[in-house]
């Protein structure tokens, strides 16, 4: 039986944390797909369109993962999909009672979901999206933490 599972978020840029969750989901399931959220109300620093973009350039070279943006919540998406495991990805103990406050929503929309929670390598731990905004903001150099696949996304913001 092929297992898939999906990977969702802003993504607003993908980092080499993100990649590093990916490549991690993909050694535990045949195909993830990578779900990249709207999240108007985060207002994200690149379209959705970008992001997507970014997204499909910097998983290229994975086999069995693909991208596609949603805009509704994730438990109708991911069952329209056909899909019932969600990856998440914990950085530090800050990210866990967010994380399972989300996941039990999201079980809550829809019992067959389960929530499996993967943590990126120590390298990769402190490394988010916010972060990298914050710097591309200050017109620092954020390129060691994002995958070089998406460079010239960033560079031509927005």
């Amino acid at each position: 039986m092929i297992k898939t599972a999906i990977y969702p978020g802003t993504f607003d840029p993908i980092t080499n944390g993100h990649i590093d969750i990916i490549k991690r989901a993909k050694r535990l399931f045949d195909n993830v797909l990578v779900a990249v959220a709207s999240s108007e109300e985060k207002k994200p620093m690149f379209s959705l369109e970008k992001r997507v973009n970014m997204a499909q350039a910097a998983i290229k070279n994975i086999s069995g993962v693909k991208v596609e943006p949603f805009s509704n919540l994730l438990a109708d998406f991911a069952k329209s999909k056909n899909i019932y495991i969600i990856i998440r990805g914990l950085r530090a103990v800050s990210d866990f009672e967010y994380e399972l406050q989300i996941g039990y929503a999201n079980y809550s929309l829809n019992k067959d979901i389960e929530t499996v929670y993967l943590m990126p390598s120590l390298k990769n731990a402190f490394i988010s999206s916010s972060v990298i905004r914050s710097i591309l903001r200050h017109s620092g150099d954020a390129s060691h933490l994002y995958p070089e696949e998406i460079s010239d996304f960033i560079e031509g913001r927005p």
